[in-house]
């Protein structure tokens, strides 16, 4: 009898234990974003935040854990708890590069990257006054006065840097590149005249408004809140990119874990309400899941950003 009870109760407790391993989540998720607030990654975090509540039921607390570029939080993730209650924000090219520039505590294949649900796709951005009212205006210039168009955008080995390298050797032309911190700043010193064109993304077309003029989008389709600015692929530049962001857990997550939390942005992707909120802001979607589907991503996306940063005199 004690032998059945006790078998009884370690089946209870095998059954208990799985169906406490299914359930996602079992409280509050902490989202880390390792950067300061107000950036493109933290501003599409808060927007994720009551999709998940809505979904879920649970809140998705966002904190940050700035510095290095993203490679403080980064570096320190796998020492996280694996169970599904942390997330944290990745960047590419940040998390691509960062490695290859030197010891700053991870490799790419260290993080376990979950889902891609958003990107924002480059840009050159002029002011509404600018004399360059077309992509060939600018190229035009550029060649006939070699460096003297000035860029404004953000860091070196960003996802704007490696466009100016790659939209350079496309156009056969030379620009110069100045790199402020953060698009906040790119942007004051395009408004300021201080620069002739910036490379910026989709998004400060959106907060900008009528200050500014886009020239072309790194998009496959016109994007939906600028239907009057062509892509350059369309303008014969074969060139799609910008800065993808998604999610990561700590390497210790289960295969479960992995998956659930691959499901649960998904979700959010998939509402209209979501999309439309990210459309307007500039944002353009993207939706690449767990397994073979997202090391296929990153390996794609690896090959041209590290041929731009060599380019670029960034890495060796």
């Amino acid at each position: 009898m004690k032998l059945k009870s006790a078998l009884l109760a370690a089946t209870l407790a095998v059954f208990a234990g799985a169906a406490s391993a299914e359930e996602f989540p079992s409280g509050s998720v902490d989202y880390i974003i390792p950067f300061g607030p107000g950036g493109e990654s933290d501003i599409t975090a808060r927007f994720q935040q009551p999709f998940f509540e809505k979904l879920y039921g649970e809140q998705m607390v966002v904190n940050y854990q700035p510095g290095g570029g993203g490679a403080v939080g980064w570096s320190q993730l796998n020492n996280m708890a694996g169970d599904g209650s942390v997330i944290m924000g990745i960047n590419l090219p940040h998390i691509i590069i960062k490695p290859k520039q030197g010891d700053v505590g991870f490799q790419t294949e260290d993080l376990a990257a979950v889902y891609m649900f958003h990107y924002t796709p480059d840009a050159i951005v002029v002011t509404a006054d600018s004399p360059y009212l077309t992509l060939q205006d600018l190229i035009d210039d550029a060649k006939a006065n070699p460096k003297q168009v000035i860029f404004s955008g953000s860091g070196k080995g960003t996802a704007n840097h490696l466009a100016q390298v790659q939209f350079d050797e496309m156009a056969g032309m030379e620009s110069t590149y100045v790199s402020f911190k953060g698009t906040g700043a790119s942007v004051t010193a395009l408004l300021g005249k201080q620069v002739k064109a910036a490379w910026g993304y989709t998004t400060v077309g959106a907060a900008q408004g009528d200050k500014v003029r886009l020239l072309a989008v790194a998009m496959e389709d016109r994007h939906p809140a600028f239907p009057d600015v062509p892509t350059f692929r369309e303008l014969g530049y074969d060139m799609v990119s910008g800065a993808y962001r998604g999610i990561a857990v700590p390497n210790s997550a289960s295969e479960e874990v992995r998956t659930q939390v691959s499901d649960a942005i998904k979700a959010i992707n998939a509402d209209p309400d979501f999309q439309k909120q990210m459309l307007d802001g500039g944002f353009a979607l993207v939706d690449v899941g767990y397994g073979a589907e997202m090391d296929a991503f990153i390996s794609d996306k690896a090959e041209g950003y590290l041929n731009a940063a060599r380019s670029a005199g960034i890495i060796e």
